[in-house]
């Protein structure tokens, strides 16, 4: 345990020119009195930590010392070699700079995380994109990974319904979602207007679809990133915005416990979790009734086809005569009086 403490402080102090006692014991989860125990023991080991007095001080590493990865363990090593996503990385153009920087760490590792590293690819593999799509590549997207590796400023074009309109980015982050890219970039006021505070969040930010971007050029100018913006945190968020924007409909539905199990899967699931949560106690026939936020009529017709028998539409009444009129020309195709391939009325 310590060991391990005693190796991230050397990295801190090493991606870092200085840390105080206090950010290194907020980094660590230990006491500025461990810290300091803690420095003295990489002192007497060979490190070089230097203790800068005063208020202002802290502690540096001198002479330009650096460690080689020798610290990482075998599952530490697997892990490392997991946390690329192949195939993002080729749609972006990164794929070289990843093989190189993995050869790199390989060279640095000793013989027994060097092989746990190794073994991780051929263990677990992540597939972004969803099952039944064809993966397309935006023809865009490694300009505008390069931009937010490097905080430059793009000046793109953007098919909004129907409409193209131009727009100069300020590019955060880029984020891979079953398959679909999307670029999270603070969207700069046109000239005249004033820029919203860097402080406030985020109400500038916006998301893009990649594949959406009809024209996109980098004119070298770079950006000072907001230090406040965290894009997971901000992923997060925006996703659940938009999910439950799209819910401005409802419909009353009556299932059975094999409905109630399924609804989640083939409707939003947090929605689907909310309406059974509200539901309460099944009747005396086993039947849960239900009010499902969704989309609207024709996504609810699409998604609760999938539950068959299971679910009964309730409300609205011209959602539930388009299942009873699907019910009817099933019913119809598997009449006993029927034969294979036999017309059914329409």
């Amino acid at each position: 345990m310590r060991a391990a403490r005693l190796i991230k402080m050397v990295l801190l102090l090493q991606s870092r020119v200085s840390m105080t006692a206090g950010e290194l014991a907020r980094e660590l989860e230990v006491s500025e009195r461990t810290v300091a125990r803690d420095v003295l023991a990489l002192s007497e080991a060979g490190v070089p930590v230097y203790a800068d007095r005063g208020r202002t001080g802290g502690y540096r590493l001198i002479g330009g010392y650096r460690t080689r990865l020798t610290g990482l363990g075998r599952s530490e090593a697997g892990a490392l070699f997991l946390s690329g996503v192949p195939s993002a990385l080729r749609e972006m153009g990164l794929a070289d700079a990843a093989s190189a920087a993995r050869l790199k760490v390989s060279a640095a590792l000793l013989p027994e995380p060097r092989e746990a590293a190794a073994g991780a690819a051929q263990r677990f593999h992540l597939d972004a994109p969803g099952w039944y799509q064809e993966p397309q590549t935006p023809a865009r997207l490694p300009l505008i990974a390069d931009a937010v590796w490097h905080d430059r400023r793009l000046t793109a074009r953007y098919l909004r319904k129907d409409k193209e309109v131009e727009r100069e980015l300020e590019p955060y982050g880029l984020v891979l979602k079953a398959g679909v890219w999307y670029l999270a970039a603070r969207a700069l006021p046109p000239p005249g207007e004033e820029p919203a505070g860097r402080g406030a969040a985020p109400a500038s930010f916006r998301v893009y679809r990649v594949d959406r971007f009809t024209a996109v050029a980098a004119d070298g100018a770079r950006f000072t990133r907001d230090p406040a913006f965290d894009l997971p945190a901000f992923w997060e968020e925006r996703a659940e915005q938009f999910k439950r924007a799209i819910l401005r409909s409802e419909v009353v539905l009556r299932l059975s416990g094999r409905g109630i199990r399924q609804l989640p899967y083939v409707t939003e699931p947090a929605a689907a979790r909310e309406a059974v949560a509200a539901a309460g106690e099944p009747d005396g026939q086993g039947l849960w009734t239900v009010t499902l936020a969704v989309e609207d009529a024709e996504v609810a017709y699409a998604q609760l086809l999938a539950l068959g028998p299971e679910a009964e539409v309730l409300a609205p009444a011209e959602l539930r005569e388009r299942f009873a009129a699907a019910a009817r020309r099933t019913a119809a195709l598997y009449a006993t009086e029927a034969s294979p391939g036999a017309a059914v009325p329409r």
